[in-house]
């Protein structure tokens, strides 16, 4: 609410001019503005978090074969290193040809998934690529994030975070540590 003051005040000397001095109370203008400052928090949407859905195979029931030739197997290793190889490395007369590689987006775990996914789709006329990871102990859970985000980066619809066996384990602790 707006005052104004029109008090005049005469002096000995005769008639002044009257000054009228005007004061505006700010309290209304204060209360629109907490009033505006709530309205825009309850109707503003706050950051969703970002998942990521995961599904989880059923305990029960057989579990299904997998034709090596559809299979991609990936190790994460520390220091952000990876190693994989063709197929699932069950067979112990033909143990896998081991290849390394990194996260880079040239000449990296893209271009093999890739070329895998490419090779796997010529063979059988679908996309039935398998990728297994595997974490050893020492890689960390940034480097699992990635390998997933390859995944879904790559259209690979099938795959599986999977132990890692123990030969695995021994040999490629070997093999990381140089």
């Amino acid at each position: 609410m707006a005052e104004i003051n029109t008090s005049e005040k005469s002096g000995d000397r005769g008639t002044r001019s009257n000054k009228k001095s005007t004061r505006v109370d700010m309290t209304p203008m204060v209360d629109l503005g907490f009033l505006l400052i709530t309205f825009f928090m309850l109707t503003t949407t706050m950051a969703q978090p970002k998942t990521m859905d995961l599904l989880m195979p059923k305990d029960d029931g057989d579990p299904m074969s997998l034709p090596a030739k559809k299979a991609l197997t990936v190790i994460l290793g520390p220091d952000n290193r990876i190693a994989w190889y063709e197929g699932i490395g069950n067979d112990p007369a033909m143990p896998p040809q081991v290849h390394y590689t990194s996260y880079a987006n040239h000449a990296g775990i893209r271009d093999v998934i890739i070329d895998k996914r490419t090779s796997v789709l010529q063979a059988f006329h679908k996309n039935e690529l398998m990728v297994l990871i595997k974490a050893d102990k020492k890689s960390n859970y940034k480097n699992v994030v990635d390998i997933m985000d390859e995944m879904l980066i790559n259209q690979v619809d099938r795959y599986a975070v999977v132990d890692i066996t123990p030969a695995e384990e021994q040999y490629f602790e070997r093999a990381f540590s140089h």
